[in-house]
């Protein structure tokens, strides 16, 4: 359907479910949470966090459907948002101490971000949608790396293996680099809640889905338990997405675009 396992994998809405896992990561890099809390009104807006997911799938689409010129204008819009940001950190985290400064350009935060993303769509892909092998993993590792340098990531740095990718995840955790701070626990709430109580069902599902698909190191980090009855409560959502999922329609389970590009394929 899809010459590249990026694009089956990026194709499928469903796979949106696991972004506020994705954001919960990235916001345990303190520097990374430094620069959401100073620059982005989220947390405050529940129509600016609404643009901001329709923005943040519109450049997805883009740079993993587009041509040329639809990738060159996505890959410059992020970069015109992460030249705004940067300032420094108010309170110490972890390794880093207070004052120590942070930008969105800074290869090593591109880098966390990157690997966050990374690690999460091919483990929501594979729970919710269908198993990826070994090698496809590898596969997706690698067409996602050149994204990653393009946003001012280093080459030599950036996983292209699935491996690599774990392994680096492992270093920043042992580094102590991974600590859930002040700014991270403010912003937790809009992550798991971005429409707040006009959406509690939904709400539930996303926070159970979340916090179910987060390591337990960063889980506990961000102060949530994890209980038998919350596993069984997290397998039986899966189980009823995955369900749903086989029986969606490709108009309903993919992006348009994806199937733009299936169909010419």
């Amino acid at each position: 359907m899809f010459p590249l396992v990026s694009q089956r994998v990026n194709a499928e809405r469903i796979v949106v479910l696991g972004w506020p896992r994705a954001i919960l990561m990235q916001l345990a890099h303190p520097l990374v949470a430094a620069g959401v809390a100073d620059h982005s009104s989220f947390r405050t807006s529940r129509v600016t966090a609404v643009k901001r997911l329709h923005y943040t799938i519109r450049a997805m689409l883009a740079l993993t459907f587009g041509d040329d010129q639809g990738r060159r204008t996505a890959l410059e819009g992020i970069r015109t948002i992460h030249r705004r940001v940067n300032g420094t950190l108010r309170h110490a985290t972890g390794i880093f101490p207070a004052g120590t400064r942070y930008s969105a350009e800074d290869p090593d935060l591109v880098l966390w971000v990157h690997a966050t993303l990374l690690e999460t769509l091919p483990l929501v892909y594979g729970l919710l949608v269908g198993p990826m092998t070994p090698g496809e993993r590898d596969a997706y590792c690698a067409e996602a790396a050149p994204v990653a340098i393009d946003l001012g990531a280093r080459p030599a740095d950036v996983p292209r293996t699935w491996t690599e990718t774990s392994n680096y995840l492992a270093r920043m955790y042992a580094a102590g680099a991974i600590a859930v701070g002040r700014d991270g626990m403010d912003l937790q709430a809009a992550v798991l809640s971005p429409l707040g109580a006009i959406a509690a069902p939904a709400a539930w599902m996303n926070r159970l889905l979340t916090v179910g698909l987060l390591p337990s190191p960063i889980r506990a980090q961000y102060g949530w338990t994890w209980s038998d009855r919350d596993a069984r409560s997290f397998r039986g959502l899966t189980t009823a997405i995955r369900a749903g999922r086989r029986l969606a329609p490709a108009p309903v389970a993919l992006w348009p675009e994806a199937r733009r590009v299936s169909s010419r394929t």
